[in-house]
């Protein structure tokens, strides 16, 4: 049976093929405050802004292209039980080949029904006011919003279970309840933190801090752990 990785990514992954993804502590994303675009508020207050921001992101992640880290992840396949989590709206992990992905904060080629949730691929550069599922009801971005539950978490950590590795890759873990995913993984997981800039509070027993950029840092680490496999 393949030993069981957990991979979790967060912006700095997708970073590095220029989407600019909200991770900074001034409220600012791409100079928009995002209780203005990204909350159920906004979107009650003034659909057209939040529709016209998010289609500024689906135009980034269509001509977007996976990089380094996200290829060499793929490579992991070959010799373990590999299950992505990621905090990103974009498709990049699927794009590069990976097989397993979850998507903790929605998908942006993806609109969800105002009325039940139901689901549409949305591929297109632009979502408009408008633009309805079959039963009549406005599309919204499939995105979980600040303020909004996040219905995968549950799944997520049931993909946790008996993990053998956990890599969390470009995020600074600080956006709850997503960063919660480090505590789902048993003390006996061996863990490994990707990231420039690594929180002290995340230094301990059994995790290996690799302070370097995604494409860097995760090529490092797969060839690291391939060659284990292939050496055995």
């Amino acid at each position: 049976m393949k030993q069981k990785i957990v991979v979790f990514s967060g912006a700095g992954i997708s970073a590095e093929s220029g989407i600019q993804t909200f991770r900074d502590g001034d409220g600012l994303w791409e100079n928009h405050d995002i209780q203005q675009v990204a909350t159920p508020e906004a979107w009650s207050k003034n659909p057209k802004l939040v529709l016209d921001f998010y289609n500024e992101r689906r135009k980034q992640v269509l001509s977007a292209k996976p990089n380094e880290a996200h290829q060499s992840l793929v490579l992991l396949e070959q010799f373990f039980d590999v299950q992505i989590i990621t905090q990103n709206i974009d498709d990049l992990h699927e794009r590069a080949g990976s097989t397993k992905v979850l998507h903790l904060h929605g998908e942006i080629l993806k609109a969800q029904s105002t009325f039940d949730g139901t689901l549409y691929d949305w591929n297109k550069s632009k979502l408009s006011l408008g633009d309805k599922c079959p039963k009549g009801y406005q599309l919204r971005p499939h995105v979980v919003w600040f303020g909004e539950p996040v219905p995968n978490m549950v799944t997520a950590s049931n993909c946790c279970e008996g993990v053998d590795f956990l890599i969390v890759i470009g995020t600074s873990l600080n956006v709850y309840p997503a960063a919660n995913i480090i505590n789902f993984v048993s003390e006996d997981c061996k863990k490994y933190l990707i990231d420039p800039k690594i929180p002290q509070s995340f230094i301990g027993n059994n995790i290996q801090r690799i302070e370097k950029k995604a494409s860097e840092g995760v090529v490092e680490l797969v060839n690291r752990l391939l060659s284990l496999k292939e050496n055995v």
